[in-house]
C-alpha cells in the first residue's frame, strides 16, 4: 500500500522547457534537431542559426565557412533535454519530462568544438520512487537515445541523481559500463521495450 501514496510528480507537457524555434523540426523524417547535422536529408543551412538564411552554395567563401559551422554544431543542455524529455516512461503513459525524471538543471554539457578534447554530456535522472525497479531501463533508454543522436565527439555519463534511489551506485555502474550496456542491447526483449519508449521522441 505504501507505494500507492508515492504518486509521481506530473508536469504539463506545455510547461516543460523547450526551445521555441520551429527550425529544429525542419526535417520531414521527424528526426530531432541535432540529427540535422548528420542526416543525409539535412537542409543546406544550419537550422539553429536564424540569421543564416542564404544559400551556402552562393559563393566559395560562404560554402567553406558554413560547412565548418555546420560540421561542429554547438550542442547545449536544452538540446539534450529536447532529445530525452519526450521518451516514454516504461510504466506510466507519460514522458520522462512530464514525470520530472529528466530535468533541465540536471543536465550538463561540455562541448569542445575545437576537438582538442572529448566533449561530455552528464544526465542525472530522478526516479519517481526510491525503489523504482525500472531505473536501469530508463537510464539505458536515455543512453541509447543520445548515442543514436549525438556526434561521436561526445562521451556520455547517465546516472541516478544522488539520494533519489536506494541502489543508485549499482544502477550507475550498470549504466556506464560499456560491456554491460552492449550486452543489454543484444537482449531482444529489452530492446523491444526501449524501442517502445523511443517511439514518442520528437
Amino acid at each position: 500500500m505504501d507505494h500507492l501514496s508515492e504518486n509521481p510528480t506530473i508536469l504539463n507537457a506545455s510547461d516543460l522547457p523547450s526551445r521555441k524555434r520551429q527550425a529544429k523540426r525542419v526535417l520531414s523524417s521527424g528526426l530531432c534537431g541535432i540529427l540535422s547535422s548528420i542526416a543525409p536529408t539535412a537542409q543546406p543551412n544550419d537550422p539553429f542559426s536564424a540569421s543564416n538564411v542564404s544559400d551556402p552554395l552562393s559563393n566559395g567563401e560562404d560554402e567553406d565557412s558554413d560547412g565548418d559551422d555546420f560540421d561542429v554544431e554547438h550542442i547545449d543542455e536544452q538540446e539534450i533535454y529536447d532529445l530525452i524529455s519526450t521518451i516514454s516512461d516504461p510504466e506510466h503513459p507519460l514522458s520522462l519530462g512530464e514525470l520530472a525524471v529528466v530535468n533541465l538543471p540536471h543536465i550538463k554539457v561540455t562541448d569542445n568544438q575545437d576537438r582538442s578534447a572529448m566533449s561530455h554530456v552528464l544526465v542525472e535522472i530522478t526516479p519517481t520512487i526510491t525503489h523504482c525497479s525500472l531505473a536501469t531501463v530508463i537510464g539505458l533508454g536515455i543512453r541509447v537515445r543520445l548515442e543514436q543522436a549525438l556526434p561521436p565527439r561526445f562521451r556520455l555519463d547517465v546516472r541516478i541523481r544522488e539520494g533519489t534511489h536506494s541502489t543508485a551506485d549499482q544502477v550507475n555502474k550498470q549504466l556506464n559500463d560499456k560491456e554491460r550496456v552492449a550486452a543489454a542491447c543484444e537482449n531482444e526483449s529489452l530492446m523491444a521495450v526501449l524501442r517502445k519508449m523511443l517511439e514518442t521522441c520528437k
